[in-house]
């Protein structure tokens, strides 16, 4: 009977945590205070600042903290939340990237929606979120780079999918839509994917999040298209 004690506690504790993030999930479901005090220490961008703010998921945070080294002397921050969906995103865009006055947005999502994190998302629901996410920023200045979706052959939380072709199609619409609305479209996934469309082990152990060389493939591209979109807002 005592030996089944820890085990009868560890299952408690399982129970908890997961209670514990349905409950933030319900009352915070687009996270939205994850970033809100960081957000309030922020001071308006100096007057010649170039100041580019990263929108994305659990990519983009894992990026966030290379950007010294990556990016050194760049005003670049930050606003990955890990697992976001789409929707999640746009529910806090004003807060995470408007309301910071950047000169320049990078929007990469929409791998957790095909993923189905959120529920089930079909590409039409994405594209109408990443455009209203690039409709928000070019109405308040800011130029937009759309980044394609990164490959993926399958998701270890949720496998079976067949995800590859649909991100396939998903990017050729953000590259058509980046194309038609004078926004830049940074190409993570012709530089990135292998013969699966997906990633190799190189550039993402689990298939999905990039490893140091994977986020040292990605800076050169995404420097390109922010320099593109800085030029585009001198115009």
């Amino acid at each position: 009977m005592r030996a089944a004690r820890p085990l009868l506690l560890a299952a408690f504790i399982a129970a908890m945590d997961v209670s514990n993030a349905d409950a933030q999930a319900s009352q915070d479901w687009a996270n939205l205070q994850k970033y809100r005090a960081a957000n309030a220490s922020l001071t308006a961008p100096a007057k010649n600042e170039a100041r580019v703010v990263f929108m994305g998921n659990s990519i983009t945070e894992g990026w966030a903290p290379r950007f010294a080294t990556s990016f050194p002397g760049k005003p670049y921050i930050g606003r990955g939340i890990s697992g976001q969906t789409t929707p999640q995103m746009l529910l806090r865009f004003r807060q995470d990237v408007i309301a910071l006055q950047p000169s320049v947005v990078v929007i990469l999502a929409g791998t957790n929606d095909i993923a189905g994190n959120t529920g089930p998302s079909t590409l039409g629901m994405i594209e109408d979120n990443i455009a209203s996410m690039a409709e928000l920023a070019r109405a308040n200045g800011i130029r937009v780079v759309l980044c394609s979706v990164l490959p993926v052959y399958d998701y270890p939380w949720k496998p079976g999918l067949i995800p590859a072709p649909k991100i396939v199609a998903l990017n050729m619409w953000i590259k058509e839509y980046a194309k038609s609305h004078g926004d830049v479209y940074a190409d993570f996934h012709s530089a990135m994917a292998d013969a699966r469309q997906g990633l190799p082990a190189d550039l993402a152990a689990d298939g999905v999040h990039p490893t140091d060389a994977g986020y040292a493939m990605m800076g050169p591209i995404v420097e390109k298209a922010i320099a593109s979109a800085l030029a585009k807002r001198g115009k």
